[in-house]
């Protein structure tokens, strides 16, 4: 069994689409969160399976919020392997490496 962890990274609107699209390819992403701020624009859960006619609709609308922002931030859920995570002797990575704890949603 994995655990979730979220990662965070910043991108500007024209970069917003194959940032998403990307993330999906990789698998073993869980949810993204797409912030302007410290307000959450977008939050897509995926699945398993994610294919064609669903995910098509979900990058259309990514593209849309893309043309309308300059910068955002995009936090991602993943599942990671037990075996990935870090020991308790091993360094964990801080803020600056873009890991994290997860984003407490906007009020």
């Amino acid at each position: 069994m994995g655990r979730t962890v979220w990662e965070t990274i910043q991108v500007t609107g024209s970069q917003l689409a194959d940032a998403v699209e990307k993330l999906v390819e990789a698998g073993n992403v869980r949810r993204i969160r797409i912030r302007q701020g410290d307000k959450t624009i977008a939050e897509f859960p995926l699945t398993v399976g994610l294919v064609g006619a669903v995910f098509a609709p979900m990058l259309a609308a990514v593209g849309a919020l893309a043309a309308l922002m300059t910068e955002c931030t995009i936090d991602i859920e993943r599942e990671v392997e037990e075996s990935s995570v870090p020991g308790p002797e091993s360094s964990v990575p801080g803020p600056e490496s873009g890991a994290q704890d997860p984003p407490t949603p906007a009020s």
